[in-house]
């Protein structure tokens, strides 16, 4: 994976592979910073005495280490596994699975555009980490709003390029939210009539879907790229709604539930 630096920082998480367990630590090999060795001291693995310490690590052992402290004279990173909790290691571990994709779409893009991966990383790619967090994080956004890269006003012939591989590659994340309609219409063809606001609903906005829950309630889902674009397709849907069933002196009303 190339990286902005030779070293990681303190305080960040690093990915590891247990390469040697003795009895007094384990010896690591950085997976995000070229295989550099780092060095977990047994007071460094757990909480509390660790009789055993091949308990907690063993050889080929993919972990999650906090950084504690890095001197890049000697090549020294000393590391802390205890200092990592659960959710920390399973947001790290899909982070960096999401960071090793995003490295497999830039090999892509090299190829497309007849150049080096490492040129890409200087033209573009360290400028897209910085902009958007992650490389995987500018894959993502851009595939759901390509017009994203002009908004944070990047220019270059590589753009093109770019927003196809996302595309082609990236699911773009997606929020969804729902609420219930009460419909009800006195008409002797009031099915109809509902059946007729339902559609003008679900055409208002290719992100709906109304399900039927039980007479007189009906499921409004939304599902949308982010919040406020959900949001305001869900106050279309339930306007089309109801201003169609106004038209047949139906009542309509609209129950919001909770993300």
């Amino acid at each position: 994976m190339v990286r902005s630096s030779e070293f990681p920082e303190e305080a960040e998480l690093v990915v590891c592979t247990v390469q040697n367990v003795r009895n007094f630590g384990a010896f690591v090999t950085l997976d995000e910073y070229g295989g550099k060795e780092g060095f977990i001291h047994i007071r460094d693995v757990a909480t509390g005495w660790v009789k055993y310490i091949r308990d907690y690590v063993r050889e080929g052992q993919k972990i999650v280490c906090k950084v504690l402290g890095v001197d890049s004279s000697k090549g020294h990173i000393d590391l802390s596994l205890k200092s990592v909790n659960e959710h920390q290691r399973r947001e790290k571990i899909q982070e960096w699975k999401n960071e090793n994709k995003a490295e497999k779409l830039m090999e892509i893009l090299a190829e497309r555009l007849g150049k080096e991966l490492i040129a890409l990383y200087e033209e573009f790619g360290y400028d897209l980490m910085s902009t958007y967090g992650t490389l995987f994080g500018a894959f993502e956004q851009v595939a759901a709003h390509p017009e994203t890269l002009e908004e944070e006003e990047f220019s270059g012939e590589w753009m093109d390029a770019f927003i196809e591989v996302a595309k082609e590659n990236v699911t773009p994340p997606h929020v969804q939210i729902d609420g219930y309609l009460e419909l009800i219409c006195p008409e002797p063809d009031g099915v109809d009539k509902i059946r007729e606001a339902l559609l003008k609903g679900e055409a208002s906005s290719n992100r709906a879907k109304i399900q039927y829950i039980g007479a007189p309630r009906y499921r409004v889902v939304i599902t949308a790229p982010d919040y406020k674009t959900a949001e305001e397709d869900l106050k279309d849907v339930t306007a089309a709604v109801i201003e169609k069933m106004e038209e047949c002196e139906g009542s309509a009303v609209f129950h919001r539930e909770g993300r």
